[in-house]
């Protein structure tokens, strides 16, 4: 491994910087005190910012040269409303809320390479460090395009970094083309007619009209989505009834629809929204659907995974990078950026969990679970990644 020597003997400072954004966790939107250490410490680090952008969003504008080229690297900074269980030092001090995706490390692993850039790159052109707000759900990525993003800040090609949790420490992870997939969510209310449980022959029970929906769409994947093509309904919650000698008025089903292409996603709810309905009239109920599109499916461009990868190479070795991964049918919004820009989102590994110190709770050191803590030992390992992609984009 050739990690960046001033980025290995600064990792200290890097880590107390992640584990204080840990201990601190704020939601999409309320990122206030992490964006105000991202600026401070940029500002400290003579470093121009610009704020604002998606309201907590910072961006630092690092310099050199005379080259007009420009790159962008994006890291996310909100967390999950999740109550975390580890008890460690550096755990949660806001109840419902916890890094469980690790946000804070890539927040900090982005702040360890702009200090390097700042002090020592070498480069010709422009390096763009932004810390993005609202991810979990928020679309802060969109929410920074939107309010100029790309027009006060213009660049060729814009990257972004995941840790994930089961891949090995000091390897990356990356594929060219479709990598994570669209999030997409349903609302589904059947009303029927309520009655005595005793007497269902009085009512129009809502309950076995939603088992009827959620049974026949499950053959949409199984018989209208190409072998060839991905994709995943997944009903997460019914709510119905309040007594058990009740039949309902209504009943409500929500999930989630994951694809990788729109016109999977076309098909998927139109036949969502046909089987809900004509099922509905078959037991002469009603049915109200509701189907609203998240994230769009994140695509990686051929030429900036290339360079993804090989910068990932003269890090970990070509050993330590593996271009074929499976693409992921999680969702990131970071897909909005490689819409508007050329781009590629890698994985770098964070190991099994065994970095948690005492004080972890009993749970795997999975994404979004509650014992999950980001691997500080990969700090290094991605800031003198974002060092040498930067540097060798603007060679």
């Amino acid at each position: 491994m050739k990690l960046i020597d001033p980025i290995v003997q600064f990792a200290s400072e890097i880590q107390q910087i992640r584990r204080d954004i840990h201990a601190h966790p704020e939601l999409c939107y309320e990122e206030n005190r992490t964006s105000d250490i991202v600026a401070a410490k940029l500002t400290e680090w003579g470093i121009p910012i610009i704020r604002g952008l998606g309201v907590t969003g910072v961006v630092g504008v690092i310099k050199r040269g005379s080259s007009s080229r420009a790159i962008g690297l994006r890291a996310d900074m909100d967390a999950l409303p999740m109550q975390e269980i580890n008890s460690f030092a550096h755990a949660s001090k806001h109840a419902g809320k916890m890094h469980a995706c690790g946000h804070d490390g890539h927040t900090a692993m982005l702040l360890g390479a702009a200090h390097y850039l700042a002090q020592h790159g070498t480069f010709d052109g422009t390096v763009y460090a932004i810390f993005q707000p609202a991810e979990e759900g928020g679309g802060g990525a969109q929410r920074m395009i939107d309010d100029g993003l790309f027009v006060q800040c213009p660049m060729e090609a814009v990257f972004g970094m995941h840790n994930w949790p089961g891949v090995p420490l000091g390897t990356f992870g990356v594929r060219s083309g479709p990598t994570m997939a669209s999030s997409n969510e349903f609302e589904v209310i059947v009303t029927g007619k309520g009655a005595h449980a005793a007497q269902p022959h009085k009512g129009i029970d809502p309950i076995l009209v939603a088992i009827q929906i959620v049974q026949s769409w499950q053959t949409i994947v199984a018989r209208n989505v190409s072998p060839v093509d991905s994709a995943v309904l997944s009903v997460t919650q019914i709510h119905s009834g309040s007594a058990t000698n009740v039949i309902p008025d209504h009943a409500t089903l929500i999930g989630t629809v994951r694809t990788f292409t729109p016109q999977v996603l076309d098909m998927m709810e139109a036949n969502m929204q046909r089987i809900a309905a004509h099922t509905a009239q078959a037991f002469d109920a009603k049915v109200e659907f509701k189907f609203h599109r998240n994230y769009p499916a994140l695509f990686n461009h051929a030429k900036e995974t290339e360079i993804a990868a090989q910068a990932a190479r003269s890090v970990v070795g070509d050993e330590g990078v593996n271009t074929k991964i499976e693409a992921t049918m999680g969702a990131e919004d970071f897909a909005y950026m490689l819409q508007a820009k050329p781009g590629c989102y890698v994985f770098i590994g964070n190991g099994d969990g065994d970095h948690r110190e005492h004080g972890h709770g009993l749970g795997p050191c999975n994404l979004h679970n509650a014992s999950y803590d980001f691997n500080d030992q990969i700090l290094p390992i991605g800031a003198s990644y974002w060092v040498r992609l930067a540097e060798d984009f603007l060679a």
